[in-house]
């Protein structure tokens, strides 16, 4: 998660809660003195892997510089990607309460969007613990979040698939229609953007060999049964000898409970768009002494 995404994220998020900069809490600043101090941890409501911990520390700076106060002191006692028991303070604040009260909803619902997303992923890592396999994430993410999610993809025991559209071309079924055939789809974007990654969405054994006959190695085989995806794979692996190494992808219709038999096929990542799209966040508090 980068420090310049980070930074105008939180700018964002607080111009939505405030209104425009500096901003106005029109509760906090009326009840309670602007010289209070105030101290308190944030805790786990439930059990869950952390993430997004450095938003508390920015949040809290970007609040403090709006109001022209010290920032609250913050004391992080755990990492990003720790499994974490419910009722745990992952953080404790110190410091103005004008400050600590006007961050709080920022700062929690930044850390459970990216809690929620680590854990579901590391429910995904953990049956595919001893696989060849990893799962990957998509680009079904929230607008704007994109970057705290796919770190929360990593902190979960996850691996970041293409950021965009723009680092990895993935031909789908749209793009053959338009293009006329997988192959002329591959040669094009070989043409135009040569040093792109090419990945070409196959459903059957003769869109694969076209695919890597046209150059390309990096196939997702799209909501496949097990069985015919263990002897897709068999083929395509028959054919590294003469191809080179293929990395292969499957993607449509999995589950955590059908996860290790698609992994057992000998694919090397499994696509889950609900990594991001459908986790549940995980709920955590502040709560002060």
């Amino acid at each position: 998660m980068s420090v310049s995404w980070l930074a105008g994220a939180v700018a964002q998020a607080l111009d939505e809660d405030l209104g425009d900069d500096p901003g106005r809490d029109v509760t906090t600043q009326a009840t309670i003195d602007a010289a209070a101090i105030v101290s308190g941890d944030i805790v786990m409501r439930e059990a869950g892997v952390i993430a997004g911990l450095p938003v508390i520390a920015e949040t809290l700076t970007q609040v403090a510089d709006r109001l022209n106060v010290k920032r609250p002191s913050v004391e992080v006692h755990v990492s990003d990607g720790d499994r974490v028991a419910a009722g745990t303070a992952v953080a404790s604040i110190s410091g103005s309460g004008h400050v600590v009260l006007i961050a709080e909803r920022t700062i929690l619902n930044f850390l459970s969007r990216a809690s929620g997303v680590a854990s579901h992923t590391r429910r995904w890592a953990d049956a595919l613990e001893g696989t060849s396999a990893a799962v990957l994430d998509t680009r079904k993410t929230t607008p704007g979040l994109r970057e705290l999610e796919k770190y929360a993809v990593r902190c979960g025991g996850g691996t970041n698939k293409r950021f965009g559209l723009y680092d990895c071309a993935m031909v789908k079924d749209n793009h053959i229609v338009a293009a006329g055939s997988v192959a002329d789809a591959v040669v094009a974007i070989a043409r135009q953007f040569p040093g792109v990654p090419v990945q070409v969405e196959v459903e059957t054994e003769a869109q694969a060999l076209e695919a890597l006959e046209a150059g390309a190695r990096f196939l997702m085989i799209d909501n496949m049964a097990p069985e015919p995806m263990r002897e897709l794979v068999t083929t395509i692996r028959a054919r590294e000898s003469v191809v080179g190494k293929v990395r292969l992808e499957a993607t449509g219709g999995l589950t955590l409970d059908t996860a290790r038999d698609v992994a057992l096929t000998g694919v090397d990542y499994m696509s889950v768009g609900g990594l991001t799209h459908s986790s549940p966040i995980i709920d955590l508090g502040l709560d002060l002494a």
